[in-house]
């Protein structure tokens, strides 16, 4: 049988992580057959696609009809829905978490995108995702803007886990990476310990592979062109 791809990654020392999520795909157990047969080592959410998996399937009404009824705002069923998920595969993925010592089985889940300038509700919404989540092997995404800097800090002395997205730049990457520091410091001089806090800093390498590609189809169109008059 052909060696599965994935599994030679995770020899090699890599995390594979899956940036998707829906409640379908959660309890029909395809989530736990990735675990388990193809080496998925953590999971991440975003506000994107949680409207993607709601807009885009039925499995949600139910639960979105009755809050609904209930006159609870859109801000608040959307926490409902997204948290639920985001448990469910915590405690799919709590197993991994477990055997790897909490270096693997992560899920992330998002602040509040308008949050993204704003340092103090960023760290306020953090603290609250963390305690609504309550579970251990649960991250929570911060953005790597200027505002997002000083909230990433903050959390990770709070012993908050954080997953810093919306990262672009190696001048950014070396922001966050001081930031984390700092939070283990601050948390080190308070007499906490810190051998509990795994965090990750997405570097999104697929936006810079989709602006390199059009530069370089630019070159070979502009090349072509050139080829063309010589002839």
């Amino acid at each position: 049988m052909k060696a599965n791809p994935l599994i030679k990654l995770e020899k090699l020392g890599q995390s594979i992580w899956l940036d998707y999520i829906r409640r379908d795909f959660i309890v029909s157990g395809e989530l736990l057959n990735l675990i388990e047969n193809d080496g998925l080592r953590g999971m991440t959410s975003n506000p994107a696609i949680f409207e993607k998996a709601i807009t885009e399937s039925n499995i949600y009404d139910i639960d979105i009809r009755k809050m609904a009824s209930q006159n609870k705002d859109i801000n608040t069923i959307y926490d409902a829905v997204s948290q639920m998920d985001v448990q469910k595969a915590a405690d799919i993925f709590r197993p991994l978490y477990n055997k790897t010592a909490g270096n693997d089985g992560y899920v992330s889940l998002e602040v509040n995108p308008h949050l993204a300038h704003n340092t103090e509700g960023t760290i306020l919404e953090g603290r609250r995702l963390r305690t609504a989540l309550n579970r251990p092997n649960v991250l929570i995404k911060v953005p790597a803007t200027t505002e997002g800097l000083p909230a990433i800090r903050q959390l990770i002395s709070e012993g908050i886990n954080v997953n810093v997205t919306l990262l672009f730049g190696l001048s950014r990457y070396r922001a966050v990476a001081e930031a984390y520091v700092e939070g283990l410091e601050e948390r080190l001089v308070q007499g906490k310990a810190i051998d509990n806090i795994t965090s990750v800093a997405s570097f999104f390498l697929s936006r810079i592979d989709t602006l390199v590609d059009t530069e370089l189809q630019k070159i070979i169109e502009s090349d072509s062109k050139r080829k063309k008059l010589l002839k």
